[in-house]
């Protein structure tokens, strides 16, 4: 073999070394394939909108993780507290039941040691306190009885049982009356709530609201709580036609104005401030000393006398005692003349800020009350 020949033969074994290299390079080139230069709009919202919904998923869950350990620990604190409470009112009946029997066993032998009769038992008189529930006679022979005839027509017009197995006429008529009663307070109940001020007394007919002069007010319970109900249907009926009188304006003018909306305002006001009227008059609870001029404030406005029934509401809010202008330094004999102006009868209703506000809105259904029924002698009309 010649130079020449060995010489290519170690050439072309190199260039093979050569060629076996260069392609394991190019394939590890194209396994470890550079990062994009660029990225599209759509990848970068596509991957942020994926990890918002994976971090929005985790905090959901979190969320009701914690809701659920929460409403697990307020289930078992519940569970304590009632268990708690349950042991609790075992044992305070326990120890009460135990206190009543060693307070018996006390009496007992102290009655026995004493010489004294045994008390009876507790529930011994049980029965015959059953027996005299029967019902009061008293109060029977108050209301009076009614034929048997008239009591089953009366039954059947309030579709109640005309007669009840083993019941005598008594309980009859006692059992027609208890279902009357319930009959008028459900009636009365549903006519109340549609009333400006509602109430629990029960409106009287507008012929029957006509309230007595304050010599004639009436002393005993029965006839107080009537008059209580005149006042209360007096106020209901004159804010009802206040309510009207501002509906029908607000009609004819084909919507509110500013003085409409200005009338309506203070009949609200008037209707919110008279409601503490309602509510004592309801308990009872009412001044004794402000009944007389509310009776004489009312009876002269449905006399459509105004001006005395507004020089009832003046001796009401500010009384009869002089109002000194000016000098109240008379004379050199002081002290007897602060007297004369100071000690006369001062009015009591502004004292108090809730029978205030409801002394002025009497006086708002006054001043309404005389437009609505004006007086037949012009002289009796209120400046």
């Amino acid at each position: 073999m010649d130079f020449a020949s060995l010489m290519s033969a170690q050439m072309a074994k190199k260039k093979k070394q050569l060629g076996g290299a260069n392609g394991s390079a190019e394939d590890d080139k194209s396994s470890d394939a550079p990062p994009k230069k660029f990225v599209r709009n759509s990848e970068i919202e596509a991957q942020r909108k994926a990890a918002y919904l994976k971090e929005q998923e985790a905090r959901e869950a979190e969320k009701a993780a914690k809701a659920a350990a929460k409403r697990k620990r307020e289930e078992e604190a519940a569970e304590e507290a009632r268990v708690r409470e349950d042991k609790r009112r075992r044992l305070a009946a326990e120890s009460r039941k135990r206190r009543e029997i060693r307070e018996a066993e006390e009496e007992a032998a102290r009655r026995k040691r004493l010489g004294l009769p045994e008390l009876p038992p507790p529930d011994a008189d049980k029965g015959d306190k059953k027996k005299s529930d029967g019902g009061d006679d008293e109060e029977e022979e108050e209301l009076g009885d009614m034929e048997e005839d008239e009591l089953r027509a009366a039954l059947r017009k309030l579709d109640a049982p005309i007669i009840m197995f083993g019941e005598n006429h008594a309980q009859r008529l006692r059992r027609y009356r208890q279902t009357a009663a319930a009959a008028a307070a459900a009636l009365t109940t549903a006519e109340a709530a549609k009333l400006p001020v509602p109430t629990t007394l029960v409106p009287v007919p507008e012929k029957d609201m006509k309230v007595p002069a304050v010599d004639d007010i009436p002393r005993d319970k029965k006839g107080r709580q009537y008059l209580y109900r005149q006042l209360a249907s007096y106020f209901n009926l004159v804010l009802r036609e206040w309510h009207l009188a501002l509906a029908e304006a607000t009609t004819k003018n084909d919507g509110e104005t500013e003085a409409s909306r200005g009338a309506r305002s203070i009949m609200e006001q008037s209707r919110a401030s008279i409601k503490p009227l309602f509510r004592r008059l309801e308990d009872g609870s009412i001044d004794e000393k402000i009944v007389p001029a509310i009776v004489e404030i009312v009876h002269a406005a449905q006399e459509r006398r105004y001006v005395d029934a507004n020089d009832a509401y003046l001796r009401l809010s500010i009384g009869k005692a002089a109002w000194p202008i000016g000098v109240i330094m008379v004379g050199i004999h002081e002290r007897s003349a602060r007297e004369k102006l100071h000690g006369g009868d001062k009015g009591s209703a502004m004292t108090d800020d809730v029978t205030r506000k409801y002394v002025q809105s009497i006086k708002r259904c006054l001043t309404f009350a005389q437009v609505r029924w004006p007086p037949e002698d012009a002289s009796q009309l209120m400046g």
